[in-house]
């Protein structure tokens, strides 16, 4: 079965994908050397594969083990994780007037703000990833997945498990799995306790604001990983996760790194696409330090 993903061009496909690419949970998520992603999904209890690759004009989605009916909620999932709806233009025309942000508007149009296939698990991808780096987070959310997640009746290449869901590790020992500190651990349980007692808190919010007020009010989740959840699971595109090294570094000239309040004051001026312009900074940081 197969999906056209339409959106507004350009759409920097390569920069999305290298993103995902990066950040694929082992077992769940695979780039493959065809220039796709690739990842097993659960709908209504069914479990099954999405693969995503470019077409002309979309992206093409090709989904395996799902039924008809759900795929008008795969599709609306796939334009969140991809951005499909979004506005390069209007985007761009907002963020040009930054010195840093002018040249790399320029030089990667269309850049994306990659989603979220499952809100809950950016939720626990952002948790894992709290003051380590990307590959030690991504190495965390593998182990979680060995020890909590459940396998595919039929595996497709490394795609062998879905993500665990709230119920899966709302108990469990995580921390012990994961040989990591017990608060992290407990974090997650506490955001999978707190999406087993609301079904609605992924749902989208009044405003930012309310937003990082929700995710702020579970234990273990402070005003960088509620602001990581607005941006990626909520979509909100003025989310901005102010103290991240990445974004500062970014920034930084030959004589100084700003201060996460100098951040703050300066990124007033991209609103209200502030997590756009993050995404360019990201871009530009990944590349430098490679």
């Amino acid at each position: 079965m197969e999906l056209r993903l339409s959106y507004r061009p350009p759409y920097d496909w390569a920069a999305i994908r290298a993103f995902l690419a990066k950040r694929a949970i082992p077992a769940v998520e695979a780039p493959n050397p065809s220039a796709a992603y690739a990842r097993t999904i659960s709908v209504a209890g069914r479990h099954g594969l999405v693969t995503v690759e470019p077409g002309v004009d979309c992206l093409r989605a090709t989904l395996r083990g799902v039924e008809a009916g759900d795929v008008p909620a795969i599709a609306g999932r796939l334009r969140g994780l991809f951005d499909c709806d979004a506005d390069p233009a209007a985007i761009a025309a907002c963020l040009t007037g930054d010195p840093v942000l002018t040249p790399l508007v320029a030089a990667r149009p269309g850049l994306r703000l990659p989603g979220a296939w499952d809100p809950f698990e950016t939720g626990c991808r952002a948790i894992l990833g709290q003051q380590v780096s990307v590959t030690a987070a991504i190495g965390l959310a593998g182990k979680l997945v060995a020890a909590f997640g459940t396998r595919l009746a039929e595996p497709v290449g490394g795609l062998t498990h879905v993500f665990p869901t709230p119920a899966d590790l709302v108990e469990a020992d995580i921390a012990l799995a994961l040989n990591m500190p017990r608060a992290r651990g407990a974090a997650i349980r506490a955001l999978a306790a707190a999406a087993l007692a609301d079904p609605d808190l992924f749902a989208p919010a009044e405003s930012l604001e309310a937003a990082v007020l929700r995710f702020t009010a579970i234990r273990g989740i402070g005003p960088w990983t509620a602001q990581y959840i607005a941006m990626r699971a909520l979509k909100l595109p003025d989310a901005l996760p102010v103290g991240d090294v990445g974004l500062l570094r970014a920034l930084e000239t030959s004589t100084r790194r700003p201060s996460a309040a100098a951040l703050l004051a300066r990124a007033e001026a991209w609103r209200p696409f502030r997590a756009y312009a993050a995404q360019y900074l990201w871009a530009a940081d990944e590349a430098a330090v490679k």
